[in-house]
């Protein structure tokens, strides 16, 4: 199926996107069989995201948050409506479409880590390019540049299980920006850490987005959540909410100037 053309700024369609915006939604439902019966685990949901900003999604378990992430992360698909990421339609995708627009456009980030045990971070990082046909010595290179960009130059030849909590994470975010997607996609990604390198990798999304990256997170935790320029609220498969956050209302800066630095 041939991917739709960018968008003309100054023609849109009438729910599609302008030239400036990434992900666009509209009236995206997500319905699961239950046996005989239906589950609306999403369902009317318009949400607009520019290039360059920075949201967080927020909802309690059960709202749909999560079915949203799977949605705009393209590992899943809508029972109806539609969803144009970077220009393209990728609602009515197939399965293998889906799986080459994952590999181009998105970066993400678990809160699980998801590295191979038995591979060093450099091997870790360069898989997205391994999927895609990147050449080896191409590869490495950019590999070794996001490692360095995340302040892990020193440790490219460790594995998981010779890293912190920090540096794992460090790694799962090198590895989400390798490919230069057009999100990163981050799923509860200090859920697993301490507060302190929670605060860390926070610091991290920070710079990163200063640098000029588009990011979602989806969390429950409203202290993460403020980090962001916006926070939307899912709650039973609808959004309940669509502000911008304390700090960015505030006026504060995209490198917050209180907050912790990141740790070599």
């Amino acid at each position: 199926m041939p991917l739709e053309t960018a968008p003309d700024p100054n023609h849109p369609t009438a729910d599609g996107p302008t030239a400036d915006e990434v992900i666009v939604t509209s009236e995206l439902c997500k319905i699961y069989e239950m046996g005989d019966q239906q589950v609306n685990a999403l369902c009317g949901v318009d949400l607009r995201v520019r290039h360059n900003e920075y949201v967080a999604i927020m909802g309690p378990s059960g709202s749909g948050k999560t079915t949203l992430m799977n949605l705009i992360g393209c590992l899943d698909s809508p029972t109806r409506g539609r969803y144009w990421l970077n220009g393209h339609d990728v609602s009515r995708l197939n399965d293998d479409e889906l799986a080459r627009i994952r590999n181009k456009e998105i970066g993400f980030v678990f809160q699980t880590f998801n590295l191979l045990s038995r591979a060093t971070a450099l091997h870790n990082v360069e898989l997205p390019l391994i999927y895609n046909g990147t050449p080896s010595e191409e590869r490495i290179v950019r590999a070794k540049e996001v490692l360095e960009s995340v302040q892990l130059g020193s440790r490219m030849t460790h594995k998981p299980n010779e890293l912190s909590g920090g540096q794992r994470q460090r790694v799962a975010i090198a590895r989400a920006l390798v490919n230069r997607p057009s999100i990163i996609l981050a799923d509860e990604p200090t859920g697993n850490l301490d507060s302190k390198t929670g605060d860390e990798i926070m610091a991290l999304f920070d710079d990163l987005h200063a640098q000029g990256n588009t990011i979602l997170i989806v969390t429950h935790e409203p202290e993460i959540a403020e980090y962001a320029q916006r926070i939307v609220t899912i709650h039973d498969g609808a959004i309940a909410s669509d502000r911008p956050s304390r700090r960015h209302a505030a006026g504060g800066s995209k490198a917050d100037p209180h907050r912790r630095p990141i740790s070599p």
